[in-house]
């Protein structure tokens, strides 16, 4: 990549007054740049646009380069970059798979001395251009194999951390760190070395079990949402810890910050009951724990039923997901439902249904939205019902 003609400020311009705009039609003009490939031109400006409400720093920056598209939407964004900087303190972080920098430039502002390492020569160039077009002066980017670099500075650190990516040969739907680069499970022990803190970033798709078997040390997992969507699971690791680790779920909203933690542990089983004035769904992240029976005791809340992931009470609670009044509870039968349903507008809901969402509008002929929020789900007698609700908040 030719940053010094990318940098130039007619195509800084360019790229400015054209990000937004439809790549695939600017792809068929004649480029006004003929020094420089113009596929260069548009990646910065496909680039950009995906940078725009997730990476607000960078894009409101001038002169800032960036890799592919693709690296752009698989890099963490600021809202979760900020907080994975809030778990690390200390005065030094080596990041063994630096990427595009986005975790870093949080990290510099919690620790004095980061360490950016990247396989990929160009987006270690990309990101040691940004780090100093951004003002950032504690961050060293070092590009090459990161163990190499780990054994030539032959230093403790108070923090490493790790975003370890899917390798490219990996077949099937299962996700197994040892399926990712760097194999984290069989270099575990030699980071140890190093470190007595490690941080490690997975995809949601990890299963937790499945990531507690394969590591060892493991203090706490965070499972970040935001706004609703689950974007990282994040994994602390501590030198010689044996204990049960903590699992905290967090939400992460424009407004708001819904946290919840518990000990991997099994709780007590949860209460259970039938419904009553209101109803809580949990948030994605809560769901992600699979905490269902700590969430219950914790909020004093009961479930509809051992594998429905609802809850009812009878006073108002500030639930982490989202919360409704229970207006009506209709057995599901064909003459309740061509009373209350068929034809209707609804948006709907199941949780612990034989029925999919699909199937219940096609089948009763039900339209999408309106104020109405529908739940097909399961009570604690084994019935069918639909509770018929509307937002409480």
């Amino acid at each position: 990549m030719l940053f010094s003609k990318l940098l130039s400020s007619k195509i800084q311009q360019y790229i400015r007054e054209n990000t937004g705009k439809s790549v695939t039609q600017l792809a068929l003009l004649k480029n006004p740049f003929p020094d420089i490939e113009w596929t260069q031109i548009l990646n910065q400006i496909a680039a950009r646009e995906k940078a725009k409400d997730k990476l607000p720093t960078w894009y409101t920056t001038e002169n800032i380069l960036y890799p592919s598209r693709v690296s752009v939407e698989q890099t963490s964004s600021e809202t979760a970059a900020q907080y994975k900087a809030r778990l690390i303190s200390g005065k030094s972080l080596i990041d063994l798979t630096g990427g595009f920098g986005i975790d870093d430039y949080y990290f510099s502002k919690k620790v004095n001395e980061v360490k950016h390492c990247e396989l990929n020569f160009e987006l270690s160039a990309i990101a040691t251009h940004n780090f100093k077009t951004l003002g950032t002066d504690n961050i060293e980017c070092l590009p090459g194999d990161s163990l190499d670099v780990l054994n030539l500075l032959n230093k403790k650190w108070d923090w490493l951390y790790i975003d370890p990516s899917r390798r490219s040969d990996a077949k099937g739907k299962v996700f197994m760190l040892q399926d990712c680069l760097p194999n984290v499970p069989d270099l575990l022990d030699t980071y140890f070395k190093y470190t007595h803190n490690i941080l490690i970033k997975t995809a949601p798709l990890l299963d937790i079990s499945a990531g507690l078997n394969e590591l060892h040390s493991v203090s706490s997992i965070h499972i970040v949402a935001i706004n609703n969507e689950v974007k990282e699971l994040l994994w602390l690791l501590e030198k010689g810890f044996k204990g049960t680790p903590l699992l905290t779920a967090v939400n992460l909203t424009k407004d708001k910050e819904d946290t919840f933690t518990a000990s991997y542990e099994p709780a007590d089983e949860a209460p259970y009951s039938l419904p009553k004035k209101y109803l809580y769904e949990p948030n994605s992240a809560i769901m992600k724990s699979g905490a269902f029976d700590a969430v219950a005791r914790h909020y004093k809340v009961t479930k509809l039923h051992k594998h429905t992931q609802l809850y009812t009470s009878d006073e108002y609670i500030d639930f982490p997901g989202r919360r409704f009044t229970i207006n009506e509870i209709q057995p599901y039968q064909k003459p309740e439902m061509k009373q209350y349903a068929e034809g209707k507008k609804m948006n709907i809901t199941v949780r612990n249904f034989p029925l999919s969402v699909e199937d219940i509008r096609k089948k009763w002929k039900i339209k999408d939205g309106g104020d109405s929020y529908t739940f097909f789900t399961t009570n604690a007698k084994n019935e069918k019902i639909v509770l018929i609700c509307t937002k409480a908040d």
